[in-house]
């Protein structure tokens, strides 16, 4: 196991103001290491600039939670991805539950959102997930395929370096209940399966599929040491730097 990938979705929260302070605490316990595994935060929009400061000449990457599927224009509210890359974001997340839930973001429109960002030179971690309802009907291996697939379609085995993959079990997020380490495995396993009917095994060989569902210090060891299971993206345990760097820590362990 080598080279696992700890990202950080703040989701909204941290202005300016908070964000350079977790930011300065997370410099500081990575400051002098040299890092295995990688590490990436994404702020709100309004607190990238400061991420970029903070983070200057450091091994951390610094990406964005939404952009827009088109390039920029007439668009009140929404931001490019080369407003993105501009800014100094590599990364970008795209699909998570939260705004194919609460605003109504489909497969297709997720599928041109991956299209434009990859096309434009952003890294896309492309969020797919199941609800507890689909889990309990037996689907969630479907509805994982099938947000799959949409995005898939859009792009070329060439885009593969530029994709990650979070499974997130929508059931497991904000609610404190977590898939256990076999169930991570278990769909990891099964994405990473789907994958190879469509992409080469070659194309695939870098590409991570992360665990997203209310990942945190207490059972980080157990989900990062699944086969399959390359990296976490880390909602509330990413706001605290003492508990986003132990995640870090022991992703360190076990990349060694």
């Amino acid at each position: 196991m080598s080279n696992l990938l700890i990202a950080g979705n703040w989701k909204m929260n941290k202005g300016p103001e908070e964000a350079q302070k977790l930011l300065k605490e997370i410099r500081a316990n990575l400051d002098g290491r040299k890092l295995t595994s990688q590490v990436a935060v994404f702020p709100p929009y309004v607190s990238i600039h400061t991420a970029k400061e903070v983070l200057d000449e450091t091994p951390v990457f610094i990406g964005a939670q939404n952009v827009h599927e088109s390039s920029p224009g007439a668009f009140t509210g929404e931001v490019s991805s080369s407003m993105l890359l501009e800014a100094g974001c590599s990364h970008v997340i795209i699909g998570h539950s939260e705004r194919r839930e609460h605003f109504g973001e489909s497969n297709e429109l997720v599928a041109r959102k991956a299209r434009r960002a990859i096309n434009d030179g952003l890294k896309v971690i492309l969020c797919v997930g199941e609800t507890l309802q689909e889990r309990k009907k037996n689907r969630h291996q479907k509805v994982v395929m099938e947000q799959l697939r949409s995005v898939l379609q859009q792009l070329t085995e060439e885009n593969a370096n530029s994709l990650t993959i979070a499974y997130e079990p929508v059931w497991a997020i904000g609610t404190g209940e977590t898939a256990t380490p076999q169930q991570a495995q278990e769909m990891h396993a099964f994405i990473r399966n789907y994958l190879t009917e469509l992409w080469s095994t070659q194309a695939l060989s870098g590409l991570k599929i992360l665990y997203g569902g209310s990942m945190k210090p207490e059972n980080a060891m157990e989900l990062l040491k699944q086969e399959d299971v390359d990296g976490g993206l880390i909602g509330g345990a990413s706001l605290k730097a003492e508990s986003f760097c132990e995640i870090i820590n022991i992703a360190e362990n076990l990349s060694r």
